[in-house]
């Protein structure tokens, strides 16, 4: 579920990221102690420029987990088991679908009309290549286990990093495509 971004969420998205963040819709992702991993951003920014990091990975341990496993080149080998691994390709197409209609979602949501120069394009070599860590793990834990293979086995391999709140286990989607736990709706 997309969450309200606050000011203090916004300032903790400032230091995690060193900058201003641009063009948040809210928070996809938090910790169990409620600190952001990842903010939902919108399909354009505010000076017209199409952002197709729906989700972009903001958590500093997360990153640098990404970076780690990157550097360790794992994704060469992830993209080349896509190639022969028909069940994962199958689940990765379907992950990038998942993205692109969020992605819409979040826009109309917004106000934000289509955006074409982006229509096609998810986010992290989705479908058919692993290009970047931190764009598919963002898209793990704001869409939940199960939703993308190969950003759930990054995170499968990380250390030290938050735990997520809400679990696909724990998740139901909502008609509106937001999803919400059920500790989340007693609230």
């Amino acid at each position: 579920m997309i969450t309200e971004c606050t000011e203090a969420d916004f300032a903790t998205l400032r230091e995690q990221l060193g900058r201003i963040p641009r063009g948040v819709v809210g928070i996809a992702a938090r910790s169990t102690s409620g600190e952001p991993l990842v903010v939902a951003t919108a399909p354009r920014l505010e000076d017209g420029t199409p952002f197709p990091t729906t989700f972009y990975l903001t958590h500093p341990a997360f990153v640098a987990e990404c970076s780690r496993l990157e550097a360790a080149g794992i994704m060469a080998e992830w993209t080349a088991e896509l190639t022969t691994d028909d069940e994962l390709a199958a689940s990765y197409r379907k992950a990038h679908e998942e993205y692109l209609a969020t992605r819409s979602a979040i826009g109309s949501r917004a106000g934000i009309a289509e955006v074409k120069e982006i229509d096609d394009f998810s986010a992290g070599g989705m479908p058919t290549r692993v290009k970047c860590l931190h764009a598919l793990v963002g898209h793990a834990l704001a869409a939940g286990p199960g939703v993308n293979p190969i950003g759930d086995r990054a995170i499968s391999l990380m250390t030290d990093v938050p735990t997520p709140a809400v679990t696909r286990a724990e998740a139901d989607e909502d008609p509106d495509g937001t999803t919400t736990s059920a500790n989340e709706a007693s609230e």
